[in-house]
């Protein structure tokens, strides 16, 4: 069975490594903030990944046909290594017995290759879907850590804790989880977002570099998602003024059908 492989293209080991792992889920936020963040270092690509739990097809490029892959890249800042996941696809997200077997083949051998790599800390980034309230306010980052001290790193950088109770799905969750079973400690970092924004919520990915920045001491130069960010918000008020204009047409009578 072909499951997930990777294949290196350049023989690394790393001491005590942080890893950053951003694969496309709710508002893609997580691919958007790592893929901005590759953009801004530099980092070279030290592995390929392919996987029969991605997508059945082909990736076709001046009619040159190639699988589609995810990969890790490495870069060193201040003496300190760090690695990214990136990529256009993870595992399909379902219900069926499959696709959770899938998953978690997937989030394993990710899991495996980090710890031969050397790294120790893992920090997956993702959307959070809040609804609505996206629609009118700046968005905050979630966390969801492996341990009290990571956890309280993070609130003092302004992240905020979530529900007392919920689910984490697909590699963002997994691979923090499986990674914990292997002694590396990590977070899930998850920007507010509204699951309808299907081409991405950069606003929601600009917070999580910011996060990042700070904590590590990146030197990030933010003007380009800035702007994507702020015509993000400017389709988000032009949206709800469109909907509260609907709501007003509608009947008192109607308006508490609808709620």
């Amino acid at each position: 069975m072909f499951m997930t492989n990777v294949k290196f293209l350049k023989k690394k080991k790393f001491k005590n490594a942080v890893m950053f792992s951003g694969l496309p889920g709710i508002g893609l936020v997580g691919k958007i903030a790592v893929d901005y963040m590759l953009k801004q270092v530099k980092a070279e690509k030290i592995a390929e990944i392919t996987s029969d739990s991605f997508p059945p097809s082909v990736h076709t490029k001046n009619s040159v046909i190639e699988l589609i892959k995810d990969a890790f890249y490495s870069f060193k800042f201040k003496g300190k290594d760090y690695v990214f996941l990136a990529g256009p696809v993870q595992p399909a997200l379902d219900a069926s017995i499959s696709a959770a077997k899938e998953h978690y083949e997937f989030a394993n051998e990710i899991i495996l290759t980090a710890k031969n790599l050397g790294v120790t800390e893992i920090y997956t980034l993702a959307g959070i879907n809040v609804g609505e309230k996206r629609m009118s306010s700046e968005p905050k980052v979630i966390v969801a850590a492996t341990d009290k001290k990571t956890l309280a790193s993070f609130k003092k950088l302004k992240a905020i804790e979530g529900h007392e109770e919920g689910l984490i799905s697909g590699a963002a969750g997994l691979i923090i989880g499986l990674g914990l079973e292997h002694k590396i400690k990590g977070a899930c970092l998850m920007g507010e977002t509204n699951a309808r924004l299907i081409y991405g919520d950069h606003g929601a990915a600009k917070k999580l570099i910011e996060l990042l920045s700070a904590k590590f001491g990146f030197k990030i130069k933010m003007n380009q998602i800035e702007k994507e960010s702020k015509e993000i918000e400017k389709a988000f008020q032009q949206l709800s003024k469109q909907l509260d204009e609907q709501q007003s047409d509608i009947p008192e009578k109607g308006l508490s059908y609808v709620r």
